[in-house]
């Protein structure tokens, strides 16, 4: 086993980690106040060619691989949740279905924008009557001579303000009395698709999360995403990558709070010692920091299985399941050793909670994550 960054690896940490301090953390509090997507950060990620980091140069990516991803969207949720969110989603949603399951025509056609950063990356699973239930999907796509007719909504997509295009789910037709669900590419400019911003968050306020309607929505025959019928299987395969995603955002949130409440507790002075000089609090630290290293390890386990071309849905499932746990602990920790101040906007702490609570709740909540574990080693 050998746990050392590759040399290209380091070189992205090195290069993401001076961003994330130096371009993305000073302006995080006053986005999260004015709710104000980081257009500008987003930009500078495309001029240091990170936008379509794990995709194949062909298309504008810089063919880099899963644990690269990890390090880089770790570091974005450290500086800023919000931007980490909307880099995971451009990624691991947006992109990936392209690039997985794309024919030559629709890679150059639509995951070289979203490398190049021209166009966000947005997927549409998520619908009002099917959260953790995907297979409650009621969006419509009928097909009438060489196009699909696309009916129905969708609900907490990310990025689509943002992207030229995404991919979603719809069902195609019935198969033994089962709904057959596709795949199917769709320009947000279309004639009838309306994307909706006005959802009144608890955390994320400066990531972008949208409401879609479709209303007999037009697009090409040759617009199917991969085959006919395996969309359902397509975005589970879409979501064991995402939960790679989510766990990293996850390490990155607690890690913020970690820092942020070493720092308090170093300077604080109470009853004549610093908060640090009390066992208790040392303690509160000592747990959070094995906690937050036992996440990044199982993030890069996965990151690194999924790299390896071996079974990692398990591992995914895992890792953000338990990421995203610990990452709402750590946060609640550095809450408390904040004290009152903590409480308060200014000290950021508050924020990470806040941040912090989505991840146990996108991609799948902690409970469907258990119900995938259990079903993987075997109980049924």
């Amino acid at each position: 086993m050998n746990f050392d960054l590759t040399q290209e690896q380091a070189m992205i940490k090195k290069t993401i980690k001076e961003f994330a301090d130096e371009e993305v953390a000073p302006g995080a509090l006053d986005r999260d106040r004015a709710k104000e997507f980081p257009a500008d950060v987003f930009k500078k990620l495309a001029d240091l060619g990170l936008m379509g980091l794990p995709f194949s140069e062909e298309y504008g990516g810089a063919g880099a691989d899963t644990v690269s991803f990890a390090i880089v969207t770790e570091e974005l949720s450290r500086a800023c949740a919000s931007t980490g969110i909307t880099y995971s989603a451009h990624i691991s949603l947006g992109g990936a279905p392209i690039s997985m399951f794309g024919t030559e025509e629709q890679k150059e056609k639509y995951l070289t924008p979203i490398c190049t950063g021209e166009s966000f990356g947005a997927f549409g699973l998520t619908e009002p009557n099917a959260g953790s239930d995907a297979g409650g999907t009621q969006t419509t796509a009928v097909e009438q001579g060489d196009r699909w007719v696309i009916n129905g909504n969708k609900c907490y997509i990310t990025n689509a303000s943002y992207a030229n295009h995404l991919a979603l789910t719809a069902i195609t037709g019935k198969k033994d009395g089962n709904k057959e669900i596709s795949a199917i590419i769709v320009p947000t400019d279309a004639k009838g698709f309306k994307v909706i911003d006005n959802y009144e968050k608890m955390g994320l306020h400066a990531s972008n999360t949208t409401e879609l309607v479709l209303e007999d929505v037009e697009v090409p025959a040759e617009n199917l995403l991969g085959k006919r019928g395996e969309g359902f299987k397509q975005f589970l395969v879409t979501l064991d990558g995402g939960r790679i995603g989510i766990g990293a955002m996850a390490v990155g949130v607690a890690q913020a709070a970690f820092d942020k409440a070493l720092q308090y507790a170093k300077e604080r002075k109470q009853f004549g010692k610093t908060l640090s000089q009390f066992q208790v609090t040392q303690f509160k630290l000592a747990d959070m920091a094995m906690k937050i290293e036992l996440a990044r390890n199982m993030v890069h386990k996965a990151a690194w299985l999924k790299d390896q071309g071996r079974p990692f849905s398990k591992e995914a499932s895992m890792c953000k399941l338990y990421a995203s746990e610990i990452s709402m602990e750590v946060a609640d920790e550095a809450i408390q050793i904040h004290g009152g101040y903590g409480y308060m906007r200014e000290y950021h702490v508050e924020r990470y909670l806040r941040d912090a609570k989505l991840l146990e709740i996108g991609e799948g909540t902690s409970e469907v994550q258990r119900m995938v574990i259990s079903r993987l080693i075997g109980c049924h």
